[in-house]
């Protein structure tokens, strides 16, 4: 095997559901984002961008020296095939930096109707070997998006045996899914929705018993726990204490999954990540362990139990199935700043807020730290005990001068 190709400066890629989200994602640090329009992308939940907002979302990103990739990576049928010249064409018109495919078919039309654009390959394609990887850059590929499913030692064995110019994308962190690449009919089966085009109801998430024939409505459980079993529901990726085996292995790109999560989620993971690769461009040693706020970041969203997949072995070893449908949140998001100027501070409230409270800021870059909530008024300056309605603006005085987009949690 030849000499592994470091990468000396990964990518730092954040998901980006609607506006909101992608704001998140600028001030807390992306180098890069992954959206999609309203057609032809995988996340069909969250708001997503039309036509107006995808201009306006790119022309935002490279204001601020930020890249833009378009899903482009649902299997699209015959009947829509006719929509999608002219939805490339607006992309390439738009100057988004690249488009994240994963049939052969768009890939065609993508270089035909879009050809000033990167093509980048999506996980959806199951890519685990260099051969693949090869082809999809002899096909005219910038970057791949390796599944999931593969170990960190083959994506090194695919770095060393591809061109230093094809790029490799890997997903570091988020919720992972029970089929190989997303590939799953199991939501089309049961509910009806196409998990492939972007309408997954995660029926791998739902809790199961079995029912014996002969008993109809008499339940067994699968497993010993009183509760049922949730056979198909893996726990979620965290790669973030793994900086340097990714870097060494050749990742070009670190993806945070999560388009249709919140624009806190965006907000907190992005920033954690940032300071972990920044951390380690700091002191780039194979022990690298970022600093135990940053570690302690990503338990401060909705999130199941973490593993690290399957980049150091198959995942049974590592307990990935997890046992609890619901998501764990620990800290909620009172609200965010608006504005501070080093007496009082103005926020657009969340959750419910005393006078007294101790809230802890989350700011970009930088160690979330506390204040307390004095004086806490309404929006016409009376003091007020508490505040309990969303989206109202509310003050109160503080002697830190906090930055704007900077978000008060309070630990439940």
């Amino acid at each position: 095997m030849s000499e592994k190709i470091k990468t000396a400066n990964p990518e730092l890629l954040a998901p980006a559901g609607d506006e909101e989200r992608l704001q998140a994602a600028l001030e807390y640090g992306a180098d890069a984002v992954y959206l999609g329009g309203t057609s032809f992308g995988m996340r069909a939940s969250p708001g997503n961008f039309n036509d107006e907002q995808l201009k306006n979302a790119v022309q935002l990103c490279h204001k601020n020296g930020v890249k833009v990739y378009l899903t482009c990576n649902t299997l699209p049928r015959n009947d829509e095939l006719i929509r999608l010249p002219e939805f490339l064409e607006y992309a390439q018109e738009c100057e988004v930096d690249g488009l994240i495919i994963a049939d052969l078919g768009v890939l065609n039309l993508a270089k035909k109707y879009a050809p000033k654009v990167d093509i980048h390959i999506s996980t959806q394609a199951g890519i685990v070997n260099y051969e693949t990887a090869n082809a999809f850059y002899n096909m005219g590929a910038k970057r791949i998006v390796t599944a999931r499913e593969i170990s960190m030692e083959n994506i090194a064995q695919i770095r060393a045996k591809t061109p230093k110019e094809l790029e490799i994308e890997c997903f570091v962190h988020g919720a992972m899914c029970v089929s190989f690449s997303g590939r799953c009919l199991l939501s089309n089966y049961l509910t009806g929705r196409d998990s492939n085009r972007g309408d997954c109801s995660q029926p791998c998430r739902w809790k199961y018993h079995i029912v014996e024939e002969k008993r109809p409505g008499e339940y067994f459980e699968i497993s010993d726990d009183k509760d049922g079993t949730y056979i198909m529901n893996a726990q979620d990726m965290c790669m973030i204490e793994h900086i340097p085996e990714l870097v060494s292995a050749g990742v070009t790109s670190f993806k945070l999954e999560g388009r249709a999560k919140s624009a806190y989620y965006t907000a907190v993971v992005t920033n954690a990540y940032r300071a972990a690769i920044d951390g380690y461009k700091q002191n780039p040693t194979p022990s690298y362990i970022p600093e135990k706020w940053i570690v302690d970041e990503i338990r401060k969203i909705s999130y199941r139990d973490y593993c690290t997949g399957f980049y150091f072995g198959h995942p049974r070893d590592n307990a990935s199935i997890y046992y609890e449908g619901i998501y764990k949140r620990e800290w909620d998001i009172i609200a965010n700043v608006i504005k501070s100027d080093g007496e009082k501070i103005t926020i657009e409230q969340r959750n419910k807020l005393f006078d007294g409270d101790e809230l802890e800021v989350l700011s970009p870059k930088t160690e979330p730290y506390k204040i307390t909530v004095k004086d806490l008024r309404d929006s016409d300056g009376e003091p007020i005990p508490y505040a309990q309605h969303p989206m109202a603006t509310v003050t109160f005085s503080c002697k830190q001068k906090i930055p704007a987009g900077s978000i008060l949690r309070r630990q439940k």
